[in-house]
């Protein structure tokens, strides 16, 4: 061949999903720290407006675990030892990671609701 194709490149193939995976889970962790550091910062918003985070945080960790797994669901079937497994696992975790900090912080935001509600 005067080209290497794809399948000739003598390694076996790296899934973008890995990266993506990695990707969208450390736009997940770092979210919501960031709305609540942008909150300091704006005389406008207070810390319950950072609360508008929590869904986008929830929905890139779930996101970045479905790449994560479709990547692994690819690196399966390839002979060898497949690169990216490692990439795709860590997206995985960063993504379960971000995932559960939006989940402790809706409980949170609901805590403070129902105290809210109590308390007047």
């Amino acid at each position: 061949m005067a080209v290497p194709t794809r399948s000739s490149n003598g390694g076996p193939p790296r899934p973008g999903s890995a990266r993506a995976s990695v990707l969208l889970g450390v736009l997940s962790v770092a979210l919501l720290p960031a709305a609540i550091a942008a909150t300091r910062w704006s005389r406008e918003y207070e810390l319950l407006h950072a609360a508008a985070a929590i869904p986008v945080a929830l929905l890139l960790g779930a996101v970045a675990v479905a790449l994560s797994r479709r990547a692994r669901s690819r690196l399966g079937p390839t002979l060898g030892r497949p690169r990216g497994a490692r990439t795709a696992r860590l997206g995985r975790l960063l993504g379960i990671l971000g995932f559960l900090l939006a989940l402790t912080a809706a409980g949170s935001v609901g805590i403070y609701a129902l105290l809210s509600l109590v308390a007047d």
